[in-house]
């Protein structure tokens, strides 16, 4: 089986259905497998899969555990409620992790358990069918039982399995940096919200970093992707309006990564003969329910049990679209709806729903914590196959 992409999904893929006894290869275009510096959180559904992969104890080692998900007014810094991550239970932890250290430990597991990756190998087309082939910018092409397409975004295997839809831009741009933890920041992930933008603050590796993701809606926008910089004045001069902790925080800031937000629709079909999309390749996410990653490590670990129980590779893929494309929209649904809550005005509205929120984590801490059991108590790994 041939993996195209060497992310977080095509990664823990392959390490999936290694543990099934496939062998897999893994064709990464870059010269080595790296990340830029960027945090991510592992939910417990996410934490699950890594754990059933046997890696559970090694990512907790470099991660932060983290305790609460503190929602604040970013004008006064006052929080208006807050999510209670200890009360998980057992079993049930939420880390905050450095994307490259996810990365570096799901590439060398892969190494040492004899799974194939390959560098410089660019894909440019896929052609299903019994026999797949995956032409190679270099000219030649490569044959496999089953080629999976874990190559994100923009992905060169999606338009070979499903018609391409445009995506639309959201009205909202996203900054992002590493700082210096010079405010005693907790271990909690810190939602900063004001209207039209917020901005989530969460410590990394020995907390002696944050991860800084920042969010203003905006009328236009060209570019997607992470690639481009921006001037850090211009980051705080969107965040100008809220309180003194946030200015620290971004005071450090020197060369924040923007990216504009699109709207990508699911993907119709999420495989052709011999061919899958996972990840981000077939549901790009908003990053407004910190699911991405948690989303690509459920997709690898349904298509690897899907492969290794199904009849035939074609029933493999039917089954596990069926199994993941509703729970996905539902994900994808609920991080849009976030985004608007995120980004109220000052008026009746925004009272009305801060104060209920702050009411609910107040008295009722458990059942604020119980409105997210449907996505974080779900454990793909003991999943019914249907």
């Amino acid at each position: 089986m041939t993996i195209i992409g060497g992310g977080i999904g095509g990664l823990a893929c392959a390490l999936a259905l290694g543990q099934h006894g496939a062998d897999v290869t893994v064709l990464e275009q870059a010269e080595e497998i790296t990340e830029v510096g960027a945090g991510l959180q592992i939910s417990p559904n996410g934490l699950r899969v890594i754990d059933a992969l046997g890696l559970r104890d090694a990512l907790a080692a470099q991660s932060v555990r983290g305790q609460a998900v503190s929602l604040r007014n970013g004008e006064t810094g006052a929080e208006v409620a807050r999510l209670d991550l200890t009360r998980l239970g057992e079993n049930q932890s939420y880390l905050f992790v450095h994307r490259a250290d996810l990365i570096d430990l799901l590439s060398k597991t892969a190494r040492a358990r004899g799974i194939g990756i390959r560098l410089l190998q660019k894909a440019t087309g896929v052609h299903p069918g019994d026999r797949p082939r995956i032409d190679m910018a270099n000219g030649d092409h490569r044959d496999a039982d089953v080629v999976i397409g874990a190559d994100g975004l923009h992905s060169v295997v999606r338009p070979h399995v499903t018609r391409t839809k445009a995506p639309f831009f959201t009205g909202q741009v996203a900054w992002r940096a590493i700082v210096p933890n010079t405010t005693g920041h907790p271990p909690h992930a810190r939602v900063h919200m004001g209207p039209g933008r917020h901005m989530v603050t969460y410590p990394l590796r020995d907390g002696a970093s944050l991860n800084v993701v920042a969010v203003e809606e905006r009328r236009d926008w060209t570019a997607e992707g992470w690639s481009q910089t921006d001037d850090p004045n211009t980051l705080r001069a969107a965040f100008a309006g809220f309180d003194a902790e946030v200015h620290q925080i971004l005071s450090q800031a020197k060369a924040p990564g923007v990216w504009g937000l699109f709207r990508h629709p699911v993907a119709d079909r999420w495989f052709a003969p011999g061919v899958a999309l996972l990840g981000d390749a077939a549901h790009p996410t908003l990053p407004f329910l910190a699911q991405g990653a948690n989303m690509a490590l459920e997709d690898a670990w349904v298509l690897a049990d899907s492969l290794a129980h199904a009849v035939t590779v074609d029933a493999a893929l039917e089954a596990y679209q069926i199994r993941r494309k509703g729970r996905v929209r539902r994900v994808i649904n609920a991080a849009s709806r976030n985004a608007r809550n995120y980004h109220l005005s000052p008026g009746p509205v925004r009272f009305a729903a801060h104060t209920a929120l702050g009411l609910l984590s107040t008295y009722a801490p458990g059942r604020m914590l119980g409105r997210f059991d449907w996505l974080y108590r779900y454990d793909v790994t003991r999943e019914r196959r249907g």
